[in-house]
């Protein structure tokens, strides 16, 4: 399993490849994405894509040969791997989008969920297919499926195991955008560029302030808005929006 890290100014890439397991994950794998994370967490970029190499799958899912052998304790350990992974994932200030080519099952989905945005090719197609193996999901799919698609849909799509089309993931609001498979690429960049373009101390505040409203209740998710709110009259950032708009220009927003 490779997890490369490169970077391009204000976009960073995460890049899955395992091609001849469809990019399941393991252990490695999980500590290396990690890794990764703990790398952009200390001079994070405006924007992180994740995405695996090849046109059959995003991620297969998790390892089933490794988890065939593994104790309780083990899968325990396995399973607070991979929510530590995710979760500091989900936690970087920078909008993460999951460019998914392909199968986006199991360990694949949970990534994706754990993601702030989808974009999906036309042949994408996702799952929690976990039951059917007699499991559940195990690395947060359970909880982000639910906040993502709604609790009927969440459990329908879990309880049943079934794999839906990437139109479908669309209606549920499970991915933001789909399109077709030879322009999957391409769209990723042209994305990841314009959302570059935003401010990013806002936009990370207005991520802190939405993961808030979907963990806490709601008065004080509400404290938590008016206070991320609040911070960003200091920043120059938002001085240049204000004038911008004022004075009728394109504003340039610098990260301060």
């Amino acid at each position: 399993m490779s997890i490369e890290l490169s970077r391009d100014g204000n976009i960073a890439m995460l890049t899955i490849s395992r091609p001849r397991a469809m990019h399941a994950l393991d252990r490695d794998a999980l500590e290396a994405l990690a890794a990764h994370v703990v790398v952009l967490a200390a001079d994070p970029p405006r924007v992180v894509v994740v995405e695996s190499t090849g046109d059959r799958a995003f991620v297969a899912g998790a390892d089933i040969a490794a988890m065939a052998e593994m104790s309780a304790e083990e899968a325990r350990n396995f399973s607070r791997l991979g929510h530590a992974a995710f979760g500091s994932l989900e936690k970087l200030p920078s909008i993460v989008i999951a460019v998914v080519q392909g199968a986006a099952l199991g360990g694949g989905c949970e990534l994706a969920l754990a993601c702030d945005l989808v974009l999906a090719s036309e042949k994408a197609r996702f799952g929690q297919p976990e039951t059917n193996l007699g499991l559940i999901p195990g690395f947060g799919g359970c909880s982000r499926l639910q906040r993502r698609v709604g609790v009927a849909a969440a459990r329908e799509l879990v309880y049943s195991g079934r794999l839906i089309k990437a139109d479908e993931a669309l209606s549920l609001g499970l991915v933001n955008r789909v399109v077709p498979a030879e322009d999957l690429r391409q769209a990723a960049q042209t994305w990841a560029a314009e959302l570059a373009q935003r401010p990013p101390l806002a936009c990370a505040r207005a991520k802190v302030a939405m993961a808030a409203a979907e963990s806490t209740d709601a008065t004080s998710a509400q404290t938590i808005e008016i206070e991320a709110f609040a911070s960003l009259f200091g920043a120059e950032d938002t001085k240049e929006g204000l004038s911008a708009f004022l004075e009728k220009r394109v504003p340039t927003f610098r990260g301060r």
